[in-house]
This record gives structure tokens, sequence and C-alpha cells, in this order.
């Protein structure tokens, strides 16, 4: 069961709603540590004063914010703590939008939210509501000292809850010196149809299940054959396929799409198989459940 990790109130009109926070994913990272390669041995990191080689304690370490080029503006924790957002545990709702208003960029990171004890009923009329004007909850929650603007949304049953980045963290698109202008790139209606084309044989709906992190898979089966004693033999990379234009790569990108049956055929295969349209290899479920193992 995962844990939750806050607990509060989202706060609509006069309608307080107590909810409990829980993370929507759960990141499967493989994580490697530094090793001295003569024994084996795990390396230690130590803060050193780079002026005169000596180790520094943690205790005289202080805060400084770089104001020019080795100049620095140092800040005490007292200070800082004096301008911490006014510690509260509600889920303050500023308005509702909808949902296609928001561009996907300004998400960050998704939570789920359950009703604490004693409020499933209102935590169900805001679901209920929400859900019939198909409306997401734009809301200010501090966590953990910082003050969060955050969407709230009815999924099926519950509701989740995404952190956002705020509008002047967002780096506009148009300081981007590599996006062409519309006189540098010109595309014929023939280029523009094949590329429709690719894109309705390629087209299929979403299954989330069916995508999987190859690269890791991959990563624990070397990490299992290399503890199994395995010779691990490099394979040389495949250099990528040259097209003579965008439009013989168009019609070989249409013609190879056609032949594998577009999107919706692949779909049923990988459906049919598992998840990448191949079995799952049993190297990578062994090392998936000793990964899972080791954890406990």
């Amino acid at each position: 069961m995962p844990r939750s990790i806050w607990s509060g109130a989202i706060s609509f009109g006069l309608v307080n709603v107590p909810v409990k926070l829980f993370s929507a994913v759960s990141r499967k990272n493989v994580r490697f540590h530094q090793l001295h390669d003569k024994d084996g041995v795990r390396i230690q990191q130590k803060r050193v004063c780079p002026a005169d080689g000596e180790e520094v304690a943690y205790e005289d370490i202080v805060k400084g914010y770089e104001i020019a080029p080795d100049k620095y503006v140092v800040i005490d924790p007292e200070e800082l703590e004096a301008l911490d957002p006014k510690k509260t545990r509600a889920i303050e709702i500023q308005e509702f939008v909808d949902l296609e208003e928001i561009d996907p960029i300004y998400f960050d990171h998704p939570y789920y939210l359950a009703p604490d004890k004693g409020a499933a009923k209102p935590y169900r009329l805001l679901l209920q509501a929400m859900q019939d004007t198909n409306k997401v909850a734009i809301a200010r929650v501090v966590i953990r000292q910082k003050e969060n603007l955050v969407a709230i949304r009815a999924t099926g049953n519950v509701m989740t809850m995404a952190t956002m980045v705020f509008h002047d963290e967002v780096v506009p698109s148009d300081t981007l010196d590599e996006i062409p202008d519309d006189d540098e790139a010109t595309v014929s209606d023939r280029e523009v149809e094949m590329a429709q084309q690719l894109i309705g044989s390629l087209t299929a709906p979403f299954e989330p299940e069916k995508y999987h992190d190859e690269y890791r898979e991959r990563v624990l089966e070397l990490i299992e054959a290399k503890a199994a004693g395995e010779e691990i033999a490099i394979q040389p990379e495949e250099e990528p396929q040259k097209v003579p234009d965008l439009m013989a790569a168009l019609e070989q990108s249409l013609e190879a799409a056609q032949k594998s049956g577009g999107g919706t055929s692949r779909s049923r295969k990988r459906a049919a198989s598992g998840d990448g349209g191949e079995p799952a290899k049993k190297p990578a479920r062994r090392a998936g459940s000793r990964a899972k193992a080791s954890k406990k």
C-alpha cells in the first residue's frame, strides 16, 4: 500500500474536503554507485575548500547566491524561514478552467488525492461536479515549505493533482534560433499529403501498457548476465539508413507502415503477445524480480 506524503483539505468556496496526497508515479531507474576500480570499494565524497584543501564540516557551510563571478550574497537560514509561505493545510482552488486550455508543458509531477476519514461524501460531490462540468481546478498549495501551483481534475473515481511550473519558468519557443521561418522551409502539397497518410497509417488508440522502458530492461539483463559470469559482447552501432530526399523518406516510411498493417494492427499484435510485439525475455523478468527482492 502506498503511503500518503501529505494531508490537508481542498478549499472549495466555504466547503472543505479533507484529502490525503499520494504520488501517482514510482520511478524505476537503475542506480549505480561509484567504485574504486582497483579494489571495488565505494567512493566517498567530501566537501573540501579549494582555498586551503581542508575538509569543511557541514555546520560550517552557509548558503550563498552568486551575483557576479566569485561574488556571493550570504543568506542566513532564519532569513529564508521568515520568507517561507504561510504554513497551511489547504489546497485553495483559485478558479476552474477547461483542460484543453492548459498546455501540457506546464504539468510537472502527478499525484492522487484520496478522501481522508469522514470526507467520502464531500469528496464524491466535488468529483462528480467536476466530471459533469468537465472542468479542471487551478489551485495553490504549500508542500514542504514551497508554494505550488497545481491542477486538480477528476479521473474516473479519483481526483488527480499535478504540480505545475509557473509561466515565467517556461522557456519561450521564440528564443530558439534553430526554429526555421516560413520562408526558409517550404513544403509541397504532395509532401503534406504523404505525411498525413503516414500519420493515418500509424494512428492507433493510446494504450500506455504497451510502452515500457526497453533500455532499463536491457541494463537489468546486462547486470544479471555479468553477475552470472557471462562474457558480454559489445555490438557495433548500426548506421542510420540514408534517404536521398524528403519525398523518398515519406514514400519508404508509408510503404513500411502499410506492410506492417499500421498502428492499429501493430497494437493488436502487441496486445496479443504481451507488450512490445514479442514475448518478454526471461532474463528481463528474472532481473526485475531480483531487483525487487533486493529492495525488500
